[in-house]
């Protein structure tokens, strides 16, 4: 008799249950699905997510090594709320940072790079539109991701700015929602993308740096209404 398959063998390529756990809590971190302040423990996470407390513990000292969530005196983490210096600071130094790779990608910025940049563009101006905020922000956030796929080479400059972006875009979505955020920041890209075309170097860093000062002062506007603008 012919042997069967066994159909137990490994899926190949499987992800690991501890990547899972560990980019689902960083995506509700990011996505801002986890408030601030809010307290998180292995035993609460692992039955919430149906996983064992070892995963979760792997997970939550990797986010803490990034900075994206603190540990208790007592047991537990918490998601941190910056204050309004804090998240200047954090601002300030991603418009030096994003400014500068923008010099680099104008000097190689192609055709097909500069034609996915404008598709964003186009569908997050339909999105606003609609006012369908949601993929507002899902279009921005592509336009970002292909600006940095253009540094990838230049692997200190890359790794910096997506450790930097991956906390300030917790603010992002709720940055849009303030009235007139969205219309002012597809005009940020759009003159972004004018720089690059082009082949402008100066423009396109004083460019991003006027985009980033501007999603500062919205991200102020929203997270500390009480106090006065920048």
């Amino acid at each position: 008799m012919r042997a069967t398959r066994s159909s137990s063998r490994p899926v190949k390529n499987a992800v690991p249950v501890r990547e899972k756990v560990y980019e689902r809590l960083k995506g509700a971190i990011l996505a801002g699905r986890l408030n601030p302040e809010e307290r998180l423990t292995e035993e609460h996470l692992a039955e919430k997510m149906g996983v064992s407390r070892t995963p979760i513990r792997e997970a939550l000292h990797k986010l803490e090594s990034e900075g994206l969530i603190r540990p208790l005196e007592t047991r537990g983490f918490i998601v941190p709320r910056d204050s309004r210096e804090e998240v200047e600071e954090l601002f300030d130094i991603r418009a030096v940072l994003e400014g500068y790779a923008l010099r680099v990608i104008c000097e190689k910025a192609s055709g097909p790079n500069l034609e996915k940049l404008s598709e964003c563009l186009e569908r997050a101006g339909r999105a606003l539109a609609r006012n369908r905020i949601n993929d507002v922000f899902k279009w921005n956030t592509q336009f970002h991701d292909a600006l940095h796929g253009m540094v990838t080479e230049r692997e200190k400059l890359h790794r910096m700015m997506v450790e930097m972006r991956q906390h300030v875009l917790r603010y992002r979505r709720n940055t849009l929602q303030h009235p007139d955020a969205g219309k002012r920041t597809l005009d940020g890209h759009r003159k972004i993308l004018l720089a690059l075309r082009l082949k402008d170097p100066d423009l396109c860093e004083r460019m991003m740096r006027e985009h980033i000062q501007q999603a500062k002062e919205d991200a102020l506007r929203t997270l500390y209404p009480d106090n006065k603008s920048p």
